[in-house]
């Protein structure tokens, strides 16, 4: 039987054939992997080397005052850090506030409930004394 199909020739079916070309996907992913390590390790390195000796200060600008809190209630009833005052009151300490620190920060801390003119009232009694810096306090939902 000769040219016959049987046996194992070098046909291209038959799986016996030399391999003409090379799948580099594998290759590529590699690649891509030890990039993003380099890329990763060099960064933290980097960080590491970076050592600042930053120069000390004498002086301060004041600015490590704690804030103040003025609570509003929903009735309107007044706060100045946790103590029930009057408005006068209320102006009092914001005047001996400002004596010590005018950029202390106010942190105004109103109820849902309380009126819009309230808050407004307690920041414009503030900004008379010369506090400028407000913060107005919420909860997370």
């Amino acid at each position: 039987m000769a040219g016959g199909t049987m046996g194992g020739g070098g046909g291209r079916r038959g799986g016996g054939g030399a391999i003409t070309g090379i799948n580099v996907t594998p290759m590529v992913d590699l690649m891509l992997v030890l990039l993003v390590i380099m890329m990763v390790s060099a960064t933290y390195v980097i960080a590491q080397a970076l050592k600042v000796d930053l120069p000390k200060s004498e002086s301060s600008d004041g600015s490590t005052s704690s804030p103040v809190i003025v609570s509003v209630q929903a009735d309107g009833t007044l706060f100045f850090n946790d103590a029930k005052v009057t408005e006068e009151q209320l102006v009092a300490h914001l005047k001996a506030t400002a004596a010590e620190n005018k950029d202390t920060t106010v942190v105004v801390s109103a109820d849902t409930k309380a009126d819009h003119g309230s808050v407004v009232h307690v920041m414009d009694l503030a900004r008379r004394e010369s506090l400028t810096k407000f913060a107005v306090q919420v909860s997370s939902r």
